[in-house]
């Protein structure tokens, strides 16, 4: 093994030698030079803004204007309006309640985290989130309803909405339960 090595390393500094001998032959290696490379001049500038601030280039269109801001957005809407339903005859025994629905409380609703998978698909939709809300106005079950085609954005409109909290649905004055449906809008084109 030891034979080996010394052979490869002399096979090595003959190759090397050999390489400078001809380098400095053949006359051909050029060292480098000091001059500078030539390059192209740079484009005349833009004009600048006019008096109304604008700078008189073409906006991409679906550009935001007012920030340049291209972020994604989440984008949430109230709850529908309950659809229509038929008076129902109060039994004669019981005199007529008063009942309300749950109500998501203003500033205990954090928004869901878009999820980075589906902002790199462009995935958008809405999510609809049946939540049924116990009398102490904590969301008890949360399911999907309605779903936005994408489970990464169904996942994260229900793990959102498990955090919120509600005014829960009264009967008498009395806090009961109760369910409403949320919608949640995720945009990825903002």
């Amino acid at each position: 093994m030891l034979l080996a090595f010394v052979a490869g390393l002399l096979l090595f500094l003959l190759v090397l030698s050999l390489g400078r001998n001809r380098g400095t032959e053949s006359g051909s290696a050029s060292l480098p030079t000091a001059a500078s490379p030539q390059y192209a001049p740079l484009p005349a500038p833009l004009p600048a803004a006019g008096a109304d601030g604008a700078s008189r280039l073409a906006k991409p269109p679906g550009a935001n204007t007012a920030d340049g801001d291209e972020q994604p957005r989440l984008v949430e809407t109230r709850p529908p309006a309950p659809p229509p339903t038929l008076p129902q005859p109060a039994p004669a025994a019981t005199a007529s309640t008063a009942t309300s629905r749950p109500e998501p409380v203003p500033g205990q609703t954090p928004s869901p985290r878009y999820p980075a998978q589906a902002l790199r698909r462009g995935e958008s939709g809405t999510v609809n989130v049946r939540v049924e809300i116990g009398p102490d106005g904590v969301p008890a079950q949360v399911s999907v309803e309605g779903s936005s085609g994408s489970r990464h954005l169904d996942r994260a409109a229900v793990d959102a909405v498990r955090r919120w909290h509600f005014r829960p649905a009264t009967s008498n004055g009395q806090p009961v339960s109760g369910s409403v449906i949320v919608p949640i809008r995720f945009d990825a084109q903002g």
